[in-house]
């Protein structure tokens, strides 16, 4: 037996900010828009939940056919649903948030998307929707989970230095940290396997690479380890 509501109800929609990281800075992947409303203009990644699909599933397959983008990590952020966010209908949307390593995906624009792009976080164009504001809430949740969670390994190639993980930090922050302390702190944490390999194709002094050990961190996590940096 089939029901229907009496109600009107409101549209389902996701949205994801997909953070990548450069040698320099924080990006963003966003898309243009070929569509009405805000065509032509850059938006998140996103769109409308099918009936048939669970949240997750729509925000993936969303990253899948609108960028190109596959097997990142994602996490769901927040739920907005001010009245007049789409001009359209009453859209209400559940936004993500993931992290990608730059160099695994290779981009590209489909569906109802008629550019991709990444963005840095300190150069964005004028963006569609309430996007700035997910976008803005997303960066802010970064900040702080990084602190006390290993989200920023997915942003680092399997095997890193040292310097490349305290930049990767610092870029996160915005802030400068200091080197001794640093590798003080995240090398008591006993979570990162040194390896027998060195940076390669570098002019200074190559320097030793590691890899972060996800099992220990899972298994010390049931037993009441916190991380903190």
């Amino acid at each position: 037996m089939s029901y229907s509501y009496q109600y009107p109800r409101a549209a389902l929609a996701v949205d994801c900010v997909v953070f990548g990281l450069s040698e320099s800075d924080l990006k963003v992947l966003l898309i243009q828009r070929k569509i009405a409303p805000f065509q032509l203009a850059w938006a998140l990644p996103g769109g409308f939940v099918r009936l048939e699909e669970t949240l997750d599933a729509a925000a993936r397959r969303e990253l899948a056919e609108e960028a190109g983008v596959t097997d990142v990590y994602l996490e769901q952020l927040y739920t907005f649903g001010d009245l007049n966010r789409d001009p359209r209908e009453r859209v209400v949307t559940v936004a993500y948030y993931a992290l990608a390593k730059l160099s695994d995906h290779r981009i590209q624009a489909a569906t109802d998307a008629m550019g991709v792009g990444w963005y840095s976080l300190d150069d964005l164009p004028k963006l569609a929707f309430d996007h700035q504001h997910i976008l803005d809430m997303a960066r802010d949740r970064l900040r702080g989970k990084v602190r006390y969670a290993p989200i920023g390994f997915e942003l680092l190639p399997p095997r890193f230095s040292l310097t490349q993980l305290q930049r990767l930090y610092e870029i996160i922050l915005g802030t400068e940290l200091d080197k001794r302390n640093f590798r003080k702190k995240i090398l008591s944490l006993d979570l990162l396997v040194e390896t027998d390999e060195v940076e390669q194709g570098v002019r200074h002094r190559a320097a030793r690479l590691y890899r972060f050990d996800r099992r220990k961190y899972d298994r010390l996590t049931k037993q009441g380890f916190e991380m903190s940096i």
